[in-house]
């Protein structure tokens, strides 16, 4: 049989260029994943990670599944590498380019209610600041629907959620801040330093301690005098920000998931917790099951 060994099949009858895949990013394969299924089941409605891919919503890793809703079945099942979702309660769905997917509302809820509840406050946080998803009006849909899976894991993502959060990093890392049992941040504040303005990712200012979090997108790899340029400012900021007596803790996104490394810059800068750490949570951080 002849075979094409620089093509991939990514389902049956659509294939992609083998090295185009392997230079993409594990949630990017997913989104072609995803596109490859829709090609083939044109009248499928796209739930829960699929969807989120969909709508530019945060999707962690690899995930296992194509999440597909189907109102019409007695209940869920799943056949090869599909999950096909029902529900007691009536769900509306939109259409993007041409492909059908839950309302935004329903994915959020959905993830908060199956994700390790750092994760699923990411992608609150980025749906009440790409969608204006308002918290109160989600935590009333989530409290009328019928089923009681994962509630508690809901509740507790979708009542932090915040538009001020500008990235999975400092979702995560809000969730981490909280069990680790520091005091709660204010987010994104602005500092007035020598002229200018700088803000902060998260800030104690009755303690004069910032937090930053990296997350690299920042720092081009493709431009080395561009990036080159990035760290000097970044330089340059925080330095003026401690001749001002301020004490600037840094970690990245890898940092928030191992928690120690974060935990660790914010001791170092002087900040301590004030109440004791949740040890189970904190077990849960970058524990998700649902992706490769």
């Amino acid at each position: 049989m002849w075979r094409d060994e620089s093509l991939l099949r990514v389902r049956a009858g659509v294939y992609t260029v083998r090295a185009a895949w392997e230079a993409l990013k594990p949630w990017e394969r997913y989104l072609v994943r995803v596109h490859a299924f829709a090609s083939a089941r044109q009248d499928a409605v796209f739930s829960h990670e699929s969807a989120a891919s969909l709508l530019g919503l945060p999707v962690f890793g690899h995930p296992r599944a194509i999440h597909i809703f189907d109102g019409r079945r007695s209940r869920s099942v799943t056949y090869g590498d599909v999950t096909v979702h029902t529900s007691a309660d009536e769900r509306t769905n939109c259409s993007i380019a041409g492909i059908r997917v839950s309302a935004i509302e329903d994915v959020v809820i959905d993830l908060a209610r199956v994700l390790p509840p750092a994760f699923g406050l990411a992608v609150a946080d980025a749906a009440a600041r790409s969608f204006g998803l308002d918290t109160p009006r989600l935590l009333d849909l989530a409290a009328a629907q019928q089923t009681t899976f994962g509630a508690r894991r809901a509740l507790w993502a979708l009542s932090r959620a915040t538009p001020l959060a500008e990235s999975p990093a400092e979702s995560v890392s809000r969730a981490v801040i909280e069990w680790c049992g520091f005091p709660a941040p204010a987010l994104q504040t602005e500092h007035g330093v020598d002229g200018r303005i700088y803000r902060s990712d998260f800030c104690w200012p009755e303690r004069k301690i910032i937090g930053e979090v990296d997350g690299w997108m920042k720092y081009s790899d493709t431009d080395a005098a561009a990036a080159a340029e990035a760290v000097r400012a970044e330089k340059r900021r925080e330095d003026a920000l401690r001749r001002h007596g301020w004490h600037v803790a840094r970690w990245d996104y890898a940092g928030a998931l191992r928690v120690e490394a974060l935990r660790g810059a914010l001791l170092s800068a002087g900040l301590q917790p004030v109440r004791r750490s949740e040890g189970a949570a904190l077990v849960s951080v970058g524990r998700n099951t649902r992706s490769m």
